[in-house]
């Protein structure tokens, strides 16, 4: 607004109009043109202590304002607002708009100058801001800088980028800040796993930015949706996530502005250093990170560091025992060997969830299958060579379960009621291999035979190998039989056959009469 008062006042001191222009910030015509209008109403200085600015105004131009108000119609700031957040959206644009809409229905539309006026005035009041004042132990807000630092690749001389994560406890303002080679969520998560065990505790209040690895989707405080593994992070830590409002930079301004910081202090000040891994570069920023937080405030006593040891960590809560592990969601079709694969391994689930759709989490340690969000399975993580199974009893149906209760001297037992030759056959089959347990199907497929085929040709059969080999198959005992099963001689067979010959078909005395 026009200094009206000064003018007056500098008036009165004798100055010419072109200081009083030069002083007041405005041109010479104004000033004249006040000077003038004050002689005709009289108004001269010492003026009233409640003559303000905006009363002279009133007094002294008292048309101008009340024309402008009571003729022409004023935007709709709210719609205003709202529509210059579109993109292509432009006060221009906008104008023309309320210029049309305002010659449809008969009213004076405001010029352009004025429209913009009008609309910076208002932008102005939204922009009032607040102090807050934050609770030692309370809050952490974390974000990511916006310029990378560089790593050099020492094989091939590649510029790598390193992206630095930013945690900054809101009342003591200490910071954490660590180095990664991207920004996904497994980089995110350790990130904050390690901020927390930086500060030794864990505050109530987590304010992140609204990248994907934190915020799904933020449609304010009725509509939002964390990350899951992040939410689950959260419920690891004990600690309430509550998103900055999109694109509300003020809602983090400790992280906003120790970024800012971060950049000076930090990532400029080894601007001129060459690093060759991420973990050389870690260990710098950690001796510049110490410095940062030990440096004095400027405007207050002591340090970042002083006043977090100080009157914020005795109030963070304690860490948990152990250190949060990244998982990964999958889903899973339980198999009809009531299994199911993950990352090539297959682990058991209960029989009766067979062909049934399972979410599964993963970490590094351990494989925990749920079904209606509820877990029925738990094995520790497989590794190594793909293919490897981990099966518990319990899982398995009960005839499954009473396979499991065969062993080699059951097998040997079993086939020496048959005779020695199959017995000799399973004992060669049970020790052909070197985990006994491999063997257990053929020496089960072997003694099966005996219900298709007899006891006694499967003993002949055994016999019969044996006299070609002394490490018989399965297979090759199970062709004897199938092939000639009716050609073979049973002991049975030549103890007829002999007592036959005994009674004798041989010629007897009347024959050699003839």
């Amino acid at each position: 607004m026009t200094k009206y008062r000064e003018i007056l006042r500098l008036s009165n001191l004798g100055l010419s109009q072109q200081n009083i222009a030069d002083s007041c910030g405005v041109s010479k015509k104004t000033v004249n043109r006040v000077l003038k209008k004050a002689k005709e109403l009289n108004i001269s200085w010492p003026l009233d202590a409640n003559d303000t600015n905006e009363v002279l105004a009133e007094k002294l131009f008292p048309s101008a304002s009340k024309s402008v108000a009571s003729n022409k119609r004023m935007p709709d700031f709210a719609y205003i607002r709202k529509e210059l957040l579109r993109n292509g959206v432009s006060k221009k644009l906008l104008w023309t708009e309320y210029m049309e809409d305002c010659r449809a229905n008969g009213e004076e539309p405001l010029m352009y100058s004025q429209f913009c006026y009008h609309i910076q005035q208002d932008e102005q009041k939204h922009r009032a801001t607040m102090h807050i004042n934050r609770k030692p132990g309370e809050q952490v807000e974390v974000d990511w800088a916006g310029g990378p630092a560089v790593i050099i690749d020492p094989d091939t001389g590649e510029i790598i980028k390193a992206y630095i994560f930013v945690g900054v406890m809101t009342y003591s303002q200490y910071a954490y800040v660590e180095a990664f080679l991207d920004m996904k969520q497994k980089s995110w998560i350790h990130a904050h796993v390690h901020m927390y065990e930086y500060f030794g505790g864990v505050a109530r209040i987590l304010v992140p930015d609204n990248c994907k690895t934190a915020v799904i989707h933020n449609g304010g405080f009725k509509d939002q949706q964390i990350n899951e593994t992040y939410q689950e992070m959260a419920e690891h830590y004990g600690t309430a996530i509550i998103p900055a409002r999109v694109r509300s930079p003020k809602d983090k301004p400790n992280a906003e502005g120790t970024v800012g910081n971060i950049s000076t202090w930090i990532t400029a000040a080894l601007r001129n250093e060459q690093f060759f891994s991420l973990a050389e570069l870690n260990r710098a920023i950690r001796d510049k990170l110490e410095l940062f937080n030990q440096r004095l405030f400027q405007k207050k006593e002591g340090s970042r560091r002083s006043l977090f040891l100080g009157e914020e960590k005795p109030l963070l809560a304690p860490l948990p025992a152990t250190r949060f592990e990244l998982s990964d969601w999958k889903t899973a079709t339980v198999q009809f060997n009531y299994h199911i694969s993950v990352d090539g391994m297959l682990y058991s689930v209960p029989y009766e969830y067979i062909k049934k759709k399972v979410d599964v989490r993963v970490t590094d340690t351990t494989v925990e299958i749920f079904y209606n969000h509820n877990r029925i399975a738990s094995h520790r993580r497989l590794k190594g060579r793909t293919g490897q199974y981990r099966t518990i009893t319990e899982h398995m149906p009960e005839d499954h379960q009473k396979y499991l209760e065969w062993n080699g001297d059951r097998f040997r037992k079993w086939a020496e009621r048959i005779g020695i030759s199959t017995y000799t056959v399973v004992n060669a089959i049970l020790t052909s291999k070197s985990v006994e347990q491999q063997t257990y199907r053929s020496c089960m497929g072997l003694l099966k035979l005996a219900e298709k085929y007899s006891e006694a040709k499967l003993e002949a059969a055994c016999k019969k190998a044996l006299s070609f080999t002394a490490s018989p198959s399965y297979k090759s005992i199970k062709n004897i039989l199938v092939t000639g099963a009716d050609k073979l001689v049973t002991a049975s067979d030549d103890a007829a056959t002999t007592t036959h010959k005994a009674r004798g078909i041989t010629r007897g005395a009347d024959y050699y009469r003839r």
